[in-house]
């Protein structure tokens, strides 16, 4: 039982360096770096490191072939033009996408800065509360070419939204047209409880899903709330390579601060045909 082989290209955004992993930046530089000429390549998305630590970042990258890295920006908006001319000026980046933070509020402005500031090229997911996901957000979003960065966990239980609140973000996006990642939370393929926080963790296998079911115009929350792995790993070796490629293009990406725990997770369930490492 294997998946489209579409489905999980360029899934997995390297996030070592952020918590939980906080792992130091030179060390996630290098396993970045040597899993990129490894089987793990198709799998891999950008490395992921926040504008604050870009003078670390590059003080540990070595001559070679460019580094592709997205880029966080805590200071919003602000922070779009020193984030685009560092990057620019450096050989050993290329800087795939950039990710900020806004409100409803302030979009506007955020999208005036990429418009006067960030080439084509770079793709800009803009991260908004939950509440600030409606359709007029996304048609703003999806008329200045932006995608849409989603939070699913964090260290409190409200920094997690169950699979109503959730299912209502992805519907949106997917019926306006706007591409998405998610970040935080997702390590493991299936829906689950933390037995040690009690927290409920989505599952990225289940977020596959639910965005397939958005496209169908079929049940989103129930999609994101299955915890039978069984099933949820039945129903995405079961999607035809057609509807892969569209999931694909809504659901773009997620931020894991462990590559090999999400790699484990589709191994356990049966979905690659090989183990890639």
């Amino acid at each position: 039982m294997t998946a489209p082989p579409r489905l999980f290209l360029g899934l997995l955004d390297d996030a070592a360096i952020f918590p939980p992993g906080n792992q130091p930046l030179p060390d996630a530089v290098r396993a970045h770096r040597e899993r990129r000429t490894s089987p793990l390549a198709p799998l891999l998305g950008p490395f992921i490191c926040s504008l604050p630590r870009w003078p670390e970042l590059t003080t540990a990258l070595p001559a070679g072939s460019p580094l592709p890295v997205s880029l966080t920006l805590p200071g919003g908006a602000a922070d779009v033009p020193a984030a685009v001319a560092q990057a620019q000026a450096e050989p050993r980046v290329d800087l795939v996408a950039l990710e900020v933070p806004a409100s409803a509020a302030g979009l506007a402005e955020l999208v005036n800065a990429v418009e006067r500031h960030v080439p084509p090229a770079v793709r800009t997911y803009v991260e908004l509360p939950w509440a600030d996901v409606t359709a007029a957000t996304v048609a703003t979003l999806a008329a200045a070419g932006l995608r849409l960065k989603i939070r699913t966990g964090g260290v409190v239980a409200t920094a997690f939204p169950d699979e109503r609140q959730l299912s209502a973000v992805l519907d949106a996006a997917v019926r306006g047209g706007v591409a998405y990642k998610l970040t935080a939370g997702l390590h493991d393929p299936v829906r689950h409880r933390d037995p040690a926080t009690g927290f409920e963790h989505h599952g990225y296998l289940n977020v596959l899903l639910a965005t397939g079911r958005a496209l169908q115009g079929a049940d989103v929350a129930a999609a994101l709330a299955d915890q039978d792995g069984v099933r949820v790993a039945t129903a995405i070796a079961g999607l035809d390579d057609s509807l892969a490629g569209q999931i694909r293009q809504h659901f773009t990406s997620f931020g894991t601060c462990s590559v090999t725990e999400p790699v484990d997770g589709l191994l356990r369930h049966g979905l690659l045909p090989e183990d890639p490492r």
